[in-house]
């Protein structure tokens, strides 16, 4: 507000300010693209109005299990642990490449998620919810000790190191070279890239008929509406079943003679 006037400018100026006590890299880009936006919106003669940007411009795509499955089939390590962690958990790129040995505990089957890596620079989650604990399958305990027993090692003990550098390897290098290369061997016609595996995880969670606390839990997401309606605290054996539901599904593992059946993907917005 300046002198009496709405200044939309002026009000992501100071949502910046209240950003830097956050101190997150993720925060601050955000914020940046949305003053962008604003000024933008404003410079082009658009009746003025706030835009959201909260909306997608477009609808993201979401594979199948069998998809994913048959996708995995394509890549090759390290890159295609980083793709199954990414779909039996629904982690954000940055939140993989950003992973540790000590992150997790075996013994109680859990991942603390504590931080992530963008362009090389190690800085904090997207956000406070975004640092949570999940839990892990034994099927993911199960891969993800065979492929420590042939990773690259390092003295910080990150699971994703590239040997030339000892350090993580940038998301965006392996989307284009590995993500996609598999997308299109596999031939999946859509356009596949790391949100894919984040939406897919979350229209897993809904076909195995998880409670939308359970969801929200699993997908560490800050606002309640981001997932959709939620209603209370999710308890950890809703959230260990739900997760290990998606895992046997994602690694085709079967219950007697019963897979579990896919149902129509409802339309989510995911962050």
């Amino acid at each position: 507000m300046l002198g009496g006037t709405p200044n939309p400018v002026l009000d992501v100026l100071a949502a910046h300010a209240q950003a830097g006590a956050i101190g997150s890299e993720a925060a601050h880009h955000d914020m940046n693209m949305r003053m962008f936006g604003v000024v933008m919106f404003h410079r082009i003669g658009i009746p003025q109005r706030s835009p959201d940007f909260s909306k997608r411009l477009e609808r993201p795509s979401v594979l199948t299990a069998e998809e994913f499955h048959k996708l995995l089939l394509h890549v090759r390590e390290p890159y295609r642990t980083m793709v199954l962690i990414a779909g039996c958990l629904g982690l954000r790129a940055s939140e993989i490449v950003g992973l540790h040995w000590r992150d997790f505990d075996f013994q109680k089957s859990t991942l603390l998620v504590q931080r992530g890596v963008v362009h090389g620079r190690v800085d904090d989650v997207k956000t406070e919810y975004s640092r949570d604990a999940v839990p892990i399958a034994p099927e993911l305990v199960k891969e993800l000790m065979e492929y420590r027993s042939r990773c690259y090692p390092t003295e910080e003990g990150w699971l994703f190191a590239n040997p030339a550098t000892g350090k993580p390897y940038h998301q965006e290098e392996i989307q284009k070279k590995h993500i996609r290369g598999a997308a299109k061997a596999a031939a999946i016609k859509s356009q596949v890239g790391w949100k894919t595996f984040r939406h897919s995880f979350r229209s897993w969670l809904d076909q195995t008929d998880a409670p939308i606390g359970v969801q929200r839990e699993l997908m560490r997401h800050a606002s309640i509406q981001t997932t959709m309606n939620v209603y209370g605290r999710a308890m950890t054996d809703s959230k260990r079943q739900a997760h290990s539901n998606v895992v046997q599904m994602v690694l085709q593992v079967e219950t007697g003679d019963a897979v579990v059946a896919e149902k129509p993907e409802p339309q989510v917005n995911v962050v």
